[in-house]
């Protein structure tokens, strides 16, 4: 049995978890920064970095007194070195590299990604590779067939925005706040998704990918025209995003017969429309659907960690030297798309 130190900073949640190789999670804690970045309406990277420097330290600290250790218990540090932003993700990376040498402890640099995509095995010890996963995040949308540790082929992305962007954006035009995805998912609840004519982007083709651009700023002109409610629009956008998710993923369930279940993951995962139309998905196509919990979903300490702990096994391990990367595929070699997907 291993003990993992998983420290997360990618974005605008300061994370650190302490998570064993059988699956216990010994202590986590994660601070948000909503009161930094709302006044902004999304996040400023700046203020994130200050924010994590702040406050990674103390909860690094608060996780070994939750569990009751030292970090000379721990056998590996394991943290987010990309991709992310990337004043972020270097404040988490200097402190795990710190950590490491302080304790002479393996560092193991994650790919925030890789978090993503092992967080389901986590909570579900069955869950067995390779399986399909749906990754959706506020940054990414692709689908991966997960192999196994370190890896991964591509099987679609985004050619423009990610889903979670389309969300955190269509809340703005809005006036929802900050942050814009349960914001969207609680007025929603309001409005009937049926009444305003989105478009649905490359539903019905053959092309595998994502787009989510036009879906977005069909919203803005229906905004500004005011002839529908905040709830009908926050509604119909959430409705023509999961159509969109699901036609996509019929497409890989379709091109990966042998995958041993249908797992989703990333912070859009969180959304319970999308969640109810991907469980009835597998259902259609007889395979097991996979979700982490809802905290799991978001940015943590946690995933990095498992993370890390799947990767101290496979024996791969870091020095000291890596760096920090603000992009980070999980298939290096997965084929270019058109248009702007470049956060593949």
């Amino acid at each position: 049995m291993t003990l993992i130190l998983g420290l997360e900073s990618s974005c605008d949640e300061t994370a650190a978890a302490l998570v064993t190789s059988d699956r216990r999670i010994l202590a986590h804690r994660v601070a948000g920064q909503e009161a930094e970045h709302s006044p902004f309406g999304g996040v400023v990277p700046e203020i994130a970095a200050r924010a994590h420097v702040d406050r990674l330290a103390p909860i690094v600290a608060g996780v070994l007194a939750d569990a009751g250790v030292s970090l000379a218990d721990v056998d590996a540090i394991a943290a987010t070195a990309g991709p992310g932003l990337i004043g972020g993700v270097m404040v988490g990376l200097v402190t795990g590299k710190a950590l490491a040498h302080a304790a002479n402890k393996p560092l193991i640099a994650v790919n925030h990604l890789e978090g993503h995509a092992l967080s389901p095995r986590l909570v579900d010890p069955d869950l067995a590779f390779p399986y399909l996963l749906l990754l959706v995040s506020g940054g990414h949308c692709q689908l991966l067939l997960v192999k196994g540790v370190g890896d991964y082929r591509r099987l679609a992305t985004t050619i423009d925005d990610a889903a979670g962007e389309a969300f955190d954006k269509t809340a703005k035009l809005l006036g929802l706040g900050y942050p814009g995805g349960p914001a969207v998912e609680r007025i929603a609840q309001d409005g009937n998704p049926q009444v305003v004519p989105l478009p649905r982007p490359l539903v019905g083709s053959a092309e595998p990918h994502f787009s989510f651009a036009g879906l977005k700023s069909a919203v803005a002109r229906a905004a500004a025209k005011g002839a529908h409610s905040v709830p009908d629009l926050a509604a119909s956008f959430q409705q023509a995003v999961v159509d969109c998710l699901v036609d996509r993923s019929r497409i890989a369930l379709a091109a990966c017969p042998d995958a041993t279940a249908f797992v989703v993951a990333g912070g859009v995962a969180a959304n319970g429309a999308i969640r109810t139309a991907l469980t009835d998905l597998a259902a259609r196509f007889d395979r097991p659907f996979v979700a982490p919990p809802l905290w799991l979903c978001t940015d943590n300490g946690a995933m990095i960690a498992w993370a890390g702990a799947e990767r101290f096994a496979a024996g791969l391990f870091d020095d000291l030297s890596v760096a920090a990367r603000p992009r980070w595929p999980l298939d290096p070699d997965a084929e270019t798309v058109r248009g702007a997907g470049v956060k593949a």
